[in-house]
């Protein structure tokens, strides 16, 4: 999250930030995330394990979320001090500790045990965050009601079925459902790490699906209606508000390969693919790319108003 000091082998620096948009809260308010590797269809019930392998790694290395974007979902949705969050899928607590910043009372639901557990520690200054262990489909609210739902790039984790109807159900009238996210993005004529290792993963994992160049930047700002690469809510929710954020991080070789290993398309490998195609890209960026690599992205603010 926005925030966060640089890992040892990376910095993120915002390039750039969406405008506030003065619209005052009257009702609840919902935020949730979307997935970092749209083109590889997420296993739900694998969630925990891919990523709760690696807890503190995904906490060094994952990039957070600007000030900015939390800037605007307060400007847009009046999210302050007497608003209450629920946040789905919390991760090792990004985007937790700047929605606690804000004020807000937070209840983080997360499905992975160590994930959870660091996100206790990492909040432990905070009194108005509780953090309990559970999928978003299984988790019992006890008739709690929400004025604010919020996911971080995980609500491509969540059963569509079961998730849309149960954030509608589990927000106040006139509440907010947002998405954030990161969407790895290219710019043309940049260096980038894929173009210089594509050889590498044919190599050591051929014909996997998975494999191909990050979208452009400009091509991904056209996607400015609906809530992206996750099923949609039907009449559930309104029209939604879209505001993206350019950032970038800095990685040497073997930064950007723990970068990769944190991700849900490299930890589906088997491990002895999964090392090795991992030490051959850290080499290539130190060869051939000075040991300096870039990870662009174009966070992303997906807001709409629960329908009534």
């Amino acid at each position: 999250m926005s925030g966060e000091p640089a890992p040892p082998h990376a910095s993120g620096t915002p390039a750039a930030a969406g405008k506030p948009v003065a619209s005052p809260w009257t009702g609840p308010i919902v935020c949730a995330f979307v997935t970092d590797d749209p083109k590889v269809p997420p296993n739900r019930h694998d969630l925990g394990r891919v990523f709760n392998e690696v807890p503190e790694l995904y906490d060094r290395v994952r990039p957070g979320y600007p000030e900015e974007l939390f800037a605007d979902l307060g400007a847009i949705t009046g999210m302050d001090e007497r608003s209450s969050v629920l946040e789905v899928g919390c991760g090792t607590g990004q985007a937790t500790r700047s929605l606690a910043a804000l004020g807000c009372s937070v209840t983080a639901v997360e499905p992975g045990a160590a994930m959870a557990a660091l996100t206790r520690q990492r909040i432990a200054t905070f009194r108005n965050v509780e953090v309990e262990t559970s999928t978003f489909e299984e988790w019992d609210d006890r008739g709690r009601r929400f004025d604010a739902l919020v996911a971080a790039s995980s609500w491509h984790w969540v059963d569509p079925s079961i998730g849309w109807r149960r954030a509608y159900d589990v927000l106040h009238p006139g509440g907010w459902m947002a998405l954030l996210g990161n969407v790895v993005v290219r710019r043309p004529g940049e260096p980038e790490v894929y173009a210089e290792t594509a050889d590498l993963h044919e190599r050591f994992c051929p014909g996997n699906p998975g494999w191909g160049h990050p979208p452009l930047e400009d091509d991904v700002r056209t996607t400015n209606e609906g809530w992206g690469l996750v099923d949609g809510p039907g009449g559930l929710f309104g029209p939604t508000i879209v505001r993206w954020y350019p950032t970038v991080q800095w990685f040497n070789g073997d930064g950007f390969a723990d970068l990769l290993r944190s991700t849900s398309l490299y930890r589906r490998l088997e491990q002895d693919v999964r090392e090795p195609l991992l030490d051959a890209i850290a080499e290539r960026i130190r060869t051939r790319m000075d040991d300096r690599a870039s990870r662009r992205y174009l966070s992303v603010l997906r807001v709409g108003r629960r329908a009534e």
